[in-house]
C-alpha cells in the first residue's frame, strides 16, 4: 500500500510538473506577446507623435498663409480703384478746363467731350446703361415709379424712362426708374 501511495504521489508530483511546465511555457509566451505589443505601442506612440508635430507645423503654416492672404487682400482692396480714378482724372482735368472757357459753343463741345470720356471709361470698365423705354418691365433691371394709362403702349412695358439705370458685369447698380403702361 505504501508503494501505491508512493506511486500516485508520485504521479501526482509529475501532473504537477507538467502542469508547472506548461504554465511556465504561457507564461514566456505571454511575455514575448507582451513585449511585441510593447514595441507596437512604442511605434505607435512615435508614429502618432510625428503626425502631431506635421499637424501642428500645417496648422502653423496655414495661419501665416491666411495672416499674407488677409493683407494682400486689404491692399487689394485699398487700391481696387487706382485704374479707374487715374482714368477719370483725365476728364476731371478736362472738365476744369471748360470751365474757364468763356466761349458758349466752345463751353457745350468741351463738356460733350469730357462726357464722351466717361462714358468711353464706363464702357471701358464695363458699365451699360439698361433699355427701359419701350421695353418690357422687369423688376430685376426696373423701379416703377409711377403707373399709366397709354393708347400707343402695351400693358406692362415701360413708356417713360425718368432716370436712367446701369448694371457692372451684368450686375444692377442703379435701377432704371421708369413710368409703366397699366391698362
Amino acid at each position: 500500500m505504501a508503494k501505491k501511495k508512493e506511486k500516485e504521489e508520485s504521479k501526482e508530483t509529475k501532473d504537477l510538473q507538467e502542469q508547472y511546465d506548461e504554465l511556465l511555457e504561457e507564461l514566456a509566451s505571454k511575455d514575448e506577446e507582451i513585449s511585441s505589443l510593447k514595441e507596437d505601442l512604442e511605434k505607435q506612440e512615435a508614429e502618432t507623435q510625428e503626425y502631431v508635430s506635421l499637424s501642428q507645423r500645417l496648422q502653423a503654416d496655414f495661419e501665416n498663409f491666411k495672416k499674407i492672404t488677409d493683407k494682400r487682400n486689404v491692399e487689394i482692396v485699398k487700391f481696387a480703384n487706382e485704374d479707374l480714378i487715374k482714368e477719370f482724372l483725365d476728364c476731371y482735368e478736362d472738365l476744369q478746363r471748360s470751365l474757364t472757357i468763356e466761349n458758349d459753343k466752345d463751353f457745350r463741345e468741351g463738356v460733350e467731350l469730357i462726357y464722351n470720356k466717361f462714358s468711353d471709361v464706363l464702357t471701358k470698365e464695363g458699365v451699360e446703361e439698361i433699355p427701359s423705354k419701350g421695353e418690357k418691365f422687369d423688376l430685376n433691371k426696373h423701379e416703377a415709379l409711377m403707373v399709366q394709362e397709354s393708347e400707343d403702349v402695351e400693358n406692362g412695358y415701360i413708356i417713360e424712362e425718368l432716370m436712367k439705370g446701369y448694371t457692372y458685369k451684368d450686375k444692377v447698380l442703379k435701377y432704371s426708374k421708369v413710368i409703366v403702361c397699366k391698362k
